[in-house]
């Protein structure tokens, strides 16, 4: 539930963030009229959102056998490649300076269109983040992601109401390193199932042995199933085992994320 928490917070609370400023840009600049298609864009926005995920719903749902382990697999991975994207183009990102700048001149359905935009693709990304959890265990995912909205609108309702001092720039730093574990995660997970398509398929490779076993049973607390393990599981893609594969690209990823990351947020700052 952590990790599904984490990513709509993140998620929720960017494409809030990203209305309110060109909000904030167009009632500073005298175009207050225009606001209310910054709100047409963003309910346009998460209209189209919900019909994406209630198809990919539908498609999870009428997959049996190698075909949902492949569908998960794939899931993972499409997630994790969004998300490392989505990480390393915010970090140090100027949030305020972009949105007016794109908004400068544009008016009327031109605003609309930039809002659609920035809520569209946060709902798209989640969406896509939550998928492979949600094939794990919908009723966590679900309670996560109501619990990240919920917090994110409080969030961003705080930071703009009361003018709370919060670098947006050290904020998303944050926010990336700990989705980096949790995309590293993910991998795992997917390469994990994709292993098991690969086997049940009658394909062998010492790859495909564990690299190691910490011999915990499934019914221990501290089991990546258990109710602390999933926790960390989730978090920082802990296994009671892993395959070298999985080993090899969970761990791989994550340090080069990290590495690119913390680069970027460097650089940004000087």
């Amino acid at each position: 539930m952590m990790g599904q928490f984490v990513i709509t917070l993140r998620e929720g609370f960017e494409a809030v963030l990203l209305v309110a400023i060109l909000v904030a840009y167009l009632r500073r600049s005298g175009r207050a009229g225009e606001i209310k298609f910054a709100y047409y864009g963003a309910l346009g926005a998460i209209v189209a959102g919900a019909i994406i995920a209630a198809g990919v719903l539908k498609i999870y749902g009428g997959l049996q056998g190698d075909g949902k382990e492949l569908f998960e697999g794939l899931a993972a991975y499409l997630a994790v490649a969004v998300l490392t994207y989505m990480i390393i183009w915010m970090t140090g990102k100027d949030v305020k300076r972009d949105i007016e700048s794109r908004a400068e001149k544009k008016f009327a359905w031109g605003i609309a269109l930039i809002a659609f935009i920035f809520v569209v693709r946060e709902v798209i990304e989640t969406v896509l983040f939550l998928t492979p959890f949600a094939a794990q265990n919908a009723v966590e995912t679900a309670t996560g992601a109501t619990l990240g909205i919920a917090t994110s609108l409080a969030l961003s309702i705080a930071i703009l109401r009361f003018e709370y001092r919060l670098s947006l720039r050290k904020f998303f730093y944050v926010t990336g390193v700990l989705l980096a574990f949790i995309a590293s995660g993910l991998l795992g997970y997917g390469t994990h199932e994709l292993i098991e398509v690969a086997e049940e398929s009658g394909y062998e490779s010492w790859l495909f042995e564990k690299a190691y076993d910490l011999g915990i049973d499934a019914t221990n607390l501290l089991h990546h199933k258990g109710a602390v393990g999933s926790i960390f599981a989730v978090l920082f893609g802990y296994s009671a085992s892993m395959e070298y594969l999985r080993v090899f690209l969970q761990f791989g990823y994550l340090g080069l994320t990290l590495l690119l990351i913390t680069r970027k947020f460097r650089a940004s700052g000087t």
